[in-house]
């Protein structure tokens, strides 16, 4: 079922999904080479507990971290620990924070030190796919509008979008209906109306689509070896079109 919010509880999880953003601003500040993913991890959790908030992914279906940090061909869900980043590493960091009762969910993919250019027009495709499918996030539009203008963006580009792992609807909860898929064709699912509310979050392969979840239970990896990159924001469904509740 798909839950709408109302005006109330768009103005909380506006709330919840500037910190988000913020926390993630912070992470890209000093993410560099040298720094472990348990350093970053502890940052964030600092940071959304100073502001009287909850990490949502600590303890999730008994997830460790309060961030996924995923690294170069880890798609998402890495598990923050002793690994060092090193020059020309990408790193996806993936946050949630609740606050007032209501979440914000957004991820970013950041360069370590200087990367390479493929790897850049990678963190530079995903990041865009996400626009051309938020100009579909309006009322009266279908789902998979969206879906498939990010698919067809990524593909222009001869990237592949992964197919196992999807964006959703988030409010009280962090994953809520509607599953929101990065691929398919336009004109179908539920109708966008007033008071959606979804996390929209294309995973981009530089290889093929296909992905693998480590024996940890956690961590999804390419198949193929080849670099992934994830872009979110929690994107509200208005009247007057879409709004984007974790960009600051």
């Amino acid at each position: 079922m798909i839950i709408i919010k109302n005006d109330i509880e768009i103005e909380y999880m506006r709330h919840a999904g500037k910190l988000v953003g913020e926390t993630l601003a912070r992470l890209e500040e000093i993410v560099k080479p040298g720094i472990t993913t348990a350093e970053l991890d502890k940052i964030a959790e600092e940071f959304i507990l100073k502001h009287n908030a909850k990490p949502s992914f600590k303890g999730y279906n008994g997830f460790p971290a309060s961030i996924c940090a995923s690294v170069n061909n880890e798609v998402v869900h890495g598990i923050p620990g002793s690994r060092v980043l090193q020059e020309g590493d990408i790193i996806s960091v993936d946050c949630g924070a609740i606050l007032n009762g209501y979440q914000g969910d957004a991820a970013r993919t950041i360069p370590v030190g200087k990367v390479s250019s493929e790897a850049q027009k990678l963190i530079e495709v995903t990041r865009e796919s996400f626009f051309k499918g938020v100009e579909y996030a309006k009322v009266g539009n279908k789902l998979s509008d969206i879906s498939s203008a990010i698919q067809t963006y990524v593909e222009n580009f001869h990237f592949s979008i992964v197919r196992d792992f999807v964006g959703h609807g988030i409010g009280k909860d962090m994953h809520e209906d509607p599953e929101v898929p990065n691929f398919g064709r336009p004109g179908r699912g539920p109708k966008l109306r007033q008071g959606m509310v979804l996390a929209i979050e294309p995973m981009v392969n530089i290889g093929q689509y296909g992905v693998d979840v480590q024996s940890n239970g956690w961590t999804v990896v390419t198949r193929d070896g080849s670099l992934s990159a994830h872009y979110e924001n929690t994107v509200a469904i208005l009247n007057n079109g879409p709004e984007i509740l974790t960009l600051i």
